[in-house]
């Protein structure tokens, strides 16, 4: 993302609240500035390619909460200082988002829908603003718990991350898949599912790009794996993958974990994605997390053949890892956990707060952690977070 010396920014939400933080590369360090309230409570946001608009989707869902407030905003990104503002009329959306991006043209904001599994795609207007919805197949195959959806970068095509559900005492497993499709003009039409077994056992969360070889790397929550596919410009993606790598320690976990979030690092030689346990059980009349790993996966790329090698698991002192960011220069990764959690260690039981972690990148592309800030998020979670470089 970055501009030649562009200052580049960090967002993170709580609730319908986004603030705006200084970044500090070399002291790896964060200073809060600002904050912006949004309709309902944010789900997810993307920059504009021009960096001049943010998108936030937001909603007063959630999990087993349906909700009656959906909607859609532009916001105007202050070029000097990343201050935002709302600009234009927010957008109704039919059912909760999960997750919202702009396709690389900019004319496009491209949004996923959990429960059901949906997409819609809204024209943006030449102001930015959010235009009308496109209307779409009544065919489109969106699988199964979508959660994410991404323009490749060739323009040509889009993925929809599905991640299916785990099986239930009382209801079989849901199978996974990338569902891809072909892109004109803001109407998608199905390509392909990318489902390897049919898609049981197999139930991915996020995916990145390679920022200049075909590779597309995938964060498969449900089996805490790291699948690497190459992109095909017949299917979107290749029917069998490259590669697929552990992401824990340990990867026979005691405990339930759920892969996270994915970034490929700016130069290529990297990847990140987060490890997530933060399920509560009762010691002794008190409930308190479960142990188990709460870290940053760094694989490192070799890149002759794409395959990632794990180098590392960094803990991030806090619970449930949800989202982060790479600066551009790829020397400082900020992660935000998601809520306060009870733990018990020998002095008993304690809360861990919600926090940002901010980690050095070393050139070897592994993580120190330099800085936490511990923060308040009241009754509502820190769900989102990311960088955003300057124009």
């Amino acid at each position: 993302m970055s501009r030649d010396n562009s200052k580049t920014v960090y967002y993170a939400s709580i609730g319908p609240e986004l603030t705006l933080y200084d970044i500090d590369v070399e002291g790896a360090a964060l200073t809060k500035r600002s904050a912006v309230t949004l309709p309902a409570n944010i789900q997810y946001a993307w920059p504009h390619p021009s960096r001049r608009f943010l998108y936030v989707v937001s909603s007063n869902g959630g999990p087993g909460l349906t909700g009656d407030k959906h909607c859609a905003n532009a916001l105007v990104i202050e070029s000097a200082t990343g201050a935002l503002r709302l600009h234009g009329p927010a957008a109704a959306l039919p059912s909760r988002p999960i997750h919202a991006s702009v396709d690389p043209s900019g004319e496009f904001l491209l949004t996923a829908y959990n429960n059901p599994s949906n997409v819609t795609v809204h024209r943006l207007n030449a102001d930015g603003t959010v235009g009308a919805p496109v209307a779409q197949t009544s065919s489109l195959d969106a699988g199964i718990y979508a959660h994410q959806i991404l323009a490749a970068p060739s323009h040509k095509t889009v993925l929809l991350v599905t991640r299916g559900n785990d099986a239930k005492s009382d209801k079989p497993e849901d199978p996974g898949a990338i569902k891809t499709f072909a892109f004109n003009s803001g109407a998608l039409s199905n390509l392909a599912s990318i489902a390897p077994g049919n898609g049981f056992g197999f139930g991915p969360r996020h995916l990145d790009f390679h920022p200049s070889k075909p590779w597309v790397f995938v964060s498969i929550e449900r089996q805490n794996k790291l699948y690497v596919y190459k992109r095909d410009e017949s299917t979107g993606l290749a029917r069998v993958p490259m590669f697929i790598k552990d992401t824990l320690a340990n990867p026979k976990p005691p405990v339930r974990q759920a892969a996270g979030a994915i970034h490929v690092h700016p130069n290529g030689k990297f990847v990140y994605l987060t490890n997530r346990a933060s399920d509560l059980t009762t010691v002794d009349g008190k409930t308190v997390v479960i142990d188990g790993e709460n870290n940053v996966a760094v694989f490192a790329i070799d890149q002759a053949t794409g395959e990632p090698t794990l180098i590392q698991n960094a803990d991030g002192r806090a619970f449930e890892l949800r989202t982060f960011g790479i600066d551009p220069s790829g020397r400082m990764l900020v992660a935000a956990s998601i809520k306060p959690v009870p733990v018990r260690d020998a002095n008993g039981i304690k809360t861990v707060p919600a926090r940002l972690s901010v980690f050095h990148i070393g050139s070897d592309g592994k993580l120190e952690l330099k800085r936490q800030y511990d923060v308040d998020t009241g009754n509502a979670t820190q769900f989102w977070s990311g960088m955003v470089t300057l124009r």
